[in-house]
């Protein structure tokens, strides 16, 4: 089974959505399942992860209630207050839900860039092992060397890098910054990656393949090829590609792997690592 591994959906509104301005008109309307569902045809793929978009327990509900109306979507990164309590009782309360496999907040957005750190949010981390969810990481590359100490506070902790940590993507100009701390914080054997928003980290107005190349060939090599994993970032993704778009570049980067490792990127590390049955 091919996953994608991040996507979002969303019904637009006036309010909870205020990242979004004039340059993101493409993307500013309504992106539910039948929507999804399109692209996913067109790109060949399975099912998919749904990841919050919104801070608010709404969003979660949101995307619990469209997963179960779509077996399609296989599993859930949704969002609680982990600051607020160490997340109780919202995780007991979401965790209960079979395809609730793990949680997200918007680090790279928050004003401090030392929030991952702060013992409050750490205390809810340290409670994500009792219901048995994943933590995803959202942050620019600039966070790298924070999240590694906060990494290193949570040993057995399943983390998932989102967007491989958001280099700056700039032709002729490697962003070796990025590459010594994604290095570093693959060490980590139970920290994980999402090959996924590359594309809207590039600085320019175009891109090719090769552009991407090197970035790819960092984390694979860095992660291995039982701890990265295809996403779309879609529809955000649309600022750039489309999805089948995306998905070829991606089925370019990774041509040369063995069938084991194409397995692996395509659907298995995801059905691992965020526990989908029977794919």
């Amino acid at each position: 089974m091919k996953i994608d591994s991040h996507h979002h959906l969303w019904a637009i509104n006036d309010t909870d959505y205020v990242w979004m301005t004039e340059a993101h008109d493409v993307i500013r309307r309504n992106f539910l399942a039948p929507d999804l569902h399109a692209a996913l045809d067109e790109s060949g793929i399975d099912g998919s992860v749904a990841v919050q978009a919104r801070q608010m327990t709404a969003e979660t509900d949101f995307l619990l209630a469209t997963a179960d109306a779509n077996p399609r979507i296989k599993a859930v990164v949704g969002w609680v207050p982990l600051c607020e309590n160490a997340g109780e009782p919202f995780l007991e309360r979401y965790a209960a839900h079979p395809k609730l496999r793990g949680v997200r907040h918007v680090v790279h957005d928050e004003p401090d860039d030392d929030f991952v750190l702060r013992p409050d949010f750490n205390a809810g981390i340290r409670n994500l092992a009792k219901y048995n969810l994943a933590y995803d990481l959202l942050i620019f590359w600039k966070h790298l060397p924070q999240t590694i100490q906060f990494v290193d506070m949570h040993p057995n902790q399943p983390f998932v890098v989102d967007h491989i940590a958001k280099p700056r993507i700039i032709a002729g100009n490697f962003d070796t910054d990025w590459a010594t701390g994604i290095r570093e914080l693959a060490k980590r054997e139970n920290v994980n990656c999402k090959v996924s928003g590359m594309l809207t980290e590039v600085h320019g107005e175009t891109w090719d393949l090769e552009l991407l190349r090197p970035y790819f060939e960092t984390v694979y090599e860095a992660f291995g090829p039982h701890r990265v994993m295809f996403g779309s970032d879609w529809p955000v993704s649309l600022l750039r590609s489309n999805h089948a778009g995306w998905t070829r570049v991606c089925a370019d980067l990774t041509e040369n792997l063995d069938a084991a490792a194409q397995a692996a990127f395509w659907g298995g590390n995801a059905a691992r690592i965020y526990q989908i049955p029977n794919c």
